[in-house]
């Protein structure tokens, strides 16, 4: 804990101050923590901690995870944090990355964030004479449906991924494949952990396929995702996987500078 976690709240307007330390606090957790722990670790009482909790739920900030009494990060933090990565940085230093990536395997890529339960699509390279897809810069796609998606999901704390997805209504479909329910994804999902990269198979557009992996920030949180897309019969998928990961993995390291 740092001198400044601790430190009494001071300025002009104190429950905003409280607010973002809270924030800050839960954002530097590797885990959901106790609305005691957070009374403690920022010297604050814990009645403003609850109350300051409860308002920030109600805005989606935090989760209150009830059977364990603890609260972590919500989906519209996660949301905030994508935001600022779609600003500048991210799209600055991915795009001749994504660039360099296509030219090398002859196939479309893509860098997308999460926003919400889908995700944004801030880099696109077509490749020449390859198939028309959907994704653009600004398109929007159901983040469990896409590779992108799936690689930033894997990465998630499992609670936020049951927030996301907490019944069948929050699965909408495109070509009838891929999950419709929490328990699906969650299969979904570990294998994606266990191969280090995600894949979709004709899950938004018949006859095409796509891998991506997952870019963290310095946190190790998800801020984005690199892809590539083809046909589905004409390649070797752990070869684009290969070549996505280390697009993935240079482009972490660029923006941990």
């Amino acid at each position: 804990m740092s001198a400044s976690d601790s430190r009494p709240a001071s300025g002009q307007v104190p429950a905003a101050d409280n607010t973002l330390r809270m924030l800050r606090y839960l954002a530097g957790r590797p885990a959901p923590v106790a609305a005691s722990a957070i009374a403690r670790d920022l010297a604050l009482p814990r009645s403003t901690v609850y109350h300051l909790l409860n308002t920030l739920a109600e805005h989606g900030f935090v989760l209150h995870l009830a059977e364990e009494r603890r609260w972590g990060l919500g989906t519209s933090a996660f949301e905030l944090a994508g935001g600022y990565a779609r600003q500048q940085p991210l799209a600055r230093l991915g795009r001749p990355l994504v660039a360099a990536l296509s030219d090398r395997l002859g196939e479309s890529a893509h860098l997308a964030v999460m926003s919400g339960g889908d995700v944004l699509y801030i880099v696109e390279e077509r490749a020449p004479r390859r198939p028309a897809l959907v994704t653009d810069v600004g398109v929007r796609l159901p983040a469990h449906l896409t590779a992108s998606g799936r690689a930033m999901l894997a990465a998630l704390p499992r609670e936020q991924v049951r927030a996301l997805y907490p019944s069948a209504s929050a699965f909408p479909d495109r070509t009838g494949l891929g999950p419709r329910t929490p328990r699906e994804l969650r299969e979904v999902l570990r294998t994606v952990r266990e191969r280090g990269y995600a894949t979709e198979d004709s899950e938004i557009a018949d006859g095409l396929r796509s891998v991506g992996a997952v870019v963290r920030d310095h946190a190790a949180w998800p801020v984005a995702a690199v892809a590539v897309t083809w046909a589905a019969t004409e390649r070797d998928e752990s070869v684009l996987a290969d070549a996505v990961r280390e697009t993935a993995s240079v482009l972490e390291s660029r923006l941990h500078r």
